[in-house]
């Protein structure tokens, strides 16, 4: 379980974070929505900076230069946990690219390394070559063993779900960000199936997100940061699904208003 109580954070006068206080037990789904700028990304970064999960992004959120003043917040923010598991990731949904570049970058000084050895060892044995070669080897195998030829050899709603393919393991806590973002409906749904999966060996997502379907995600808790302090809301009320169900029904009815 991870717990949050009455969490609250102002910045120059604006409340960025307003008496945030939640609770997600093991094997379940916490959707958080509200419009850009009620705190969503704020909440989520300093909760992966105090937790220190691994950042799916150009950096992790403990050395990332723009999250400066989110690590002041983190600093405030006290966790309770019934048991801590260390796994899972922070997914900044905007940054996904720089993540796919920084797994490229480190395949490529892998390989550096290993022609370096190749250099070095000139008229030394095979066998030489080989254990000097052994712990870039094994880092590389391990790389391609997760994501395959690399995340930006596939398209971007392919390379989301090949990476939450490779990262998903149970008893993770996973913090995502907009991880609708890149996907098609039917991608979505695909999503939805992987979430069933982990939630039934006990993983625990917060997910920050404007989708009814991901939203719609049985027996999710959803939190609405656009009061204050969040409350939570049934997915039937939500403007999102009411929305989109009446364009769905009736586009015209909107498109006629442009």
């Amino acid at each position: 379980m991870i717990e949050v109580k009455n969490l609250w954070k102002r910045y120059s006068g604006v409340t960025a974070l307003g008496g945030i206080s939640l609770t997600v037990e093991k094997g379940r789904v916490m959707g958080i929505l509200g419009e850009n700028g009620s705190g969503k990304s704020t909440f989520l970064e300093a909760l992966a900076t105090t937790v220190r999960l691994p950042t799916v992004g150009a950096e992790e959120a403990g050395n990332d230069p723009s999250l400066a003043a989110v690590r002041q917040l983190s600093k405030h923010l006290r966790l309770g946990w019934t048991k801590r598991s260390g796994r899972g990731f922070y997914l900044r949904a905007e940054d996904f690219f720089g993540f796919a570049k920084r797994i490229a970058q480190m395949q490529a000084e892998l390989q550096t390394e290993m022609a370096n050895v190749d250099a070095e060892y000139e008229g030394r044995s095979d066998y030489a070559k080989g254990l000097a070669k052994m712990a870039y080897s094994g880092q590389l195998a391990a790389i391609e063993e997760r994501y395959g030829e690399g995340l930006d050899g596939h398209s971007h709603g392919e390379a989301f779900l090949a990476l939450f393919q490779a990262r998903f393991v149970p008893n993770g806590l996973y913090l995502m960000d907009e991880p609708e973002a890149p996907l098609s409906p039917l991608r979505q749904v695909g999503l939805l199936a992987l979430l069933k999966e982990m939630v039934a060996r006990d993983a625990q997502f917060i997910i920050a997100t404007h989708s009814p379907i991901l939203m719609a995600f049985p027996g999710a808790t959803i939190l609405n940061f656009d009061e204050s302090p969040p409350e939570p809301v049934s997915w039937e009320s939500l403007e999102h699904v009411s929305v989109t169900r009446g364009f769905l029904n009736d586009p015209q009815l909107y498109l006629n208003h442009l």
